[in-house]
């Protein structure tokens, strides 16, 4: 008897142990010129109740700022993929929006009611912005200049035709080499960077793709690029580079036979793998997927790239294609008009990735695809109007781990009977996703549907009414007067949807300004 009672003691403490946390490592990795990731990786919290607060100010002052929370995030690996992704067990996320070249203090407490409360300090810093220092040494030069310019100059480009160039020499920290068109007419048929660090080409003209494979601390800025794919950075992929004000345009036109992943629709705006990028402020369109990560085998790790503030049209698959994201990349304030499907995450390896704030208009399929098992996936305060489904995520395959909360869709009447690559918008309910894990939280969205009477589902629950009780328990039905896509095929103008404050994109916030910067 005394060794039975023995055994089942252990067996309890044993169980105790395992939902208890053992606070590890913190890291921050990929600082990007406006946010920080922060990684603290744990064992044991089997139970995952375990909570951590953020607090961060700069290194020097003394009043603290409230920051999302880090986000639970059990070990685990992809399903079905080629090869087989994994992650480990730890509280992730981001710190935003914050100053670019500037120290920061980030105070994290961890809290677990089954013990291992922790609290630590660490110190991180964003990275500066990428310009030229103001004494840099300036050169006047042409075709035959390219390959003779010194690490800290600053090569002004005559106008004229380059043909197909390859750059063959690296700047330094601090010291970048810069190659610079003033008026747009350095004109390139295409243009190599491949396996350059520190190179910053600004302002040029290129009818072909720049290739940045195997790049660090590269800039494409305000240049003009028009091809069948934009910038490519395939394996080994593009480190901490800076994708910013440019416009890129493809040859692809907005048909109905030519979408979706089956249609004939090859072209890339900006293709890429790696981490610690920032892409911002450009206005991509006319391609399969306008902004994309690498899928599968053509991946590594895609983990802190920012995709911010871009104005995205006529995307015949993707939008934007965060597929196969490890953790902290931020999807936030991109407007996205004409697309197949708006934002995919298939699949999100772990997380937290983070869609914030994005602005969508006539898309056909889903605005979030989270197919493949994604995990891991934060969508907040965002806008999305549709004919169809506004939040339609049909998948068999089903994701967890997804924090789906204060956005606002709206969907509606589609056209009966049409299809677009094979599929339709949705039958029109306000959310139709019921293939997801016990993880999810859906809670405090708004929804409205045009043109045909409110409905939604979420798993098995239907509904006709909100608030509700496991799902949406602050969740509302409102009423709205909105330009509405009736026609998906049409190729519609990006609408002003500022007035539409309610739980989405504009929430407590100033319009933010889409595309290039003047």
């Amino acid at each position: 008897m005394l060794k039975c009672l023995l055994l089942w003691a252990l067996s309890l403490a044993l169980l105790h142990a395992a939902d208890s946390t053992v606070p590890g490592e913190v890291t921050t990795p990929f600082p990007t010129i406006t946010h920080l990731a922060v990684e603290w990786q744990i064992e044991g919290d089997d139970d995952l109740d375990a909570v951590c607060e953020l607090k961060y100010r700069k290194e020097g002052e003394t009043t603290w700022h409230d920051g999302l929370p880090l986000r639970r995030v059990p070990a685990g690996k992809s399903q079905k993929t080629s090869p087989i992704f994994t992650w480990t067990n730890r509280l992730s996320g981001s710190v935003f929006d914050l100053e670019a070249g500037t120290s920061y203090e980030i105070e994290l407490k961890l809290q677990d009611p089954d013990g291992g409360s922790a609290t630590k300090v660490v110190k991180a810093s964003t990275r500066p912005e990428p310009v030229a220092k103001a004494d840099a040494l300036l050169k006047s030069g042409s075709k035959v200049d390219l390959n003779a310019v010194k690490p800290g100059e600053v090569l002004l480009l005559a106008d004229g035709d380059y043909g197909a160039a390859t750059f063959n020499r690296d700047g330094e920290p601090g010291r970048p080499i810069v190659y610079r068109s003033t008026s747009g007419k350095a004109v390139f048929s295409e243009i190599s960077l491949t396996n350059r660090k520190w190179v910053y080409l600004e302002g040029v003209t290129v009818n072909g793709p720049v290739r940045l494979n195997g790049t660090e601390h590269c800039v494409v800025r305000r240049c003009t690029i028009r091809s069948q794919f934009g910038i490519k950075a395939y394996k080994p992929g593009m480190m901490n580079a800076c994708i910013e004000d440019n416009v890129i345009t493809g040859i692809r036109e907005w048909k109905p036979e030519i979408m979706g992943a089956g249609g004939d629709n090859e072209g890339e705006g900006i293709q890429f793998t790696g981490s610690g990028n920032v892409i911002r402020h450009n206005r991509v369109s006319g391609f399969r997927d306008c902004i994309s990560h690498m899928e599968d085998d053509g991946a590594v790790e895609q983990s802190c790239n920012d995709i911010l503030n871009n104005d995205i049209d006529s995307g015949l698959d993707d939008g934007i294609e965060a597929d196969f994201a490890l953790h902290n990349c931020r999807v936030m304030r991109n407007r996205l008009t004409n697309c197949f499907v708006g934002i995919s995450s298939q699949p999100g390896l772990g997380g937290p990735n983070y869609f914030l704030r994005n602005v969508m208009f006539n898309i056909i399929l889903e605005p979030f695809k989270l197919h493949r098992f994604s995990q891991g996936d934060v969508i907040q305060h965002n806008t999305v109007i549709k004919a169809g489904d506004g939040l339609g995520i049909h998948t068999s395959e089903p994701f967890d781990h997804a924090l789906i909360t204060h956005n606002l869709f709206i969907g509606g009447k589609p056209p009966e009977g049409v299809k677009y690559g094979g599929y339709g918008p949705g039958r029109g309910r306000a959310v139709d996703a019921q293939s997801f894990g016990e993880h999810c939280v859906f809670d405090d969205n708004a929804y409205a549907v045009i043109g045909m009477p409110f409905e939604g589902k979420i798993r098995t629950w239907t509904f006709k009414e909100l608030p509700g009780t496991d799902y949406e328990p602050h969740g509302r039905i409102i009423k709205v007067t909105a330009p509405y896509p009736e026609d998906p095929a049409k190729l519609y103008q990006a609408p002003d949807l500022s007035v539409l404050t309610e739980a989405g994109a504009y929430a407590g916030q100033k319009i933010p300004l889409y595309g290039p910067r003047s």
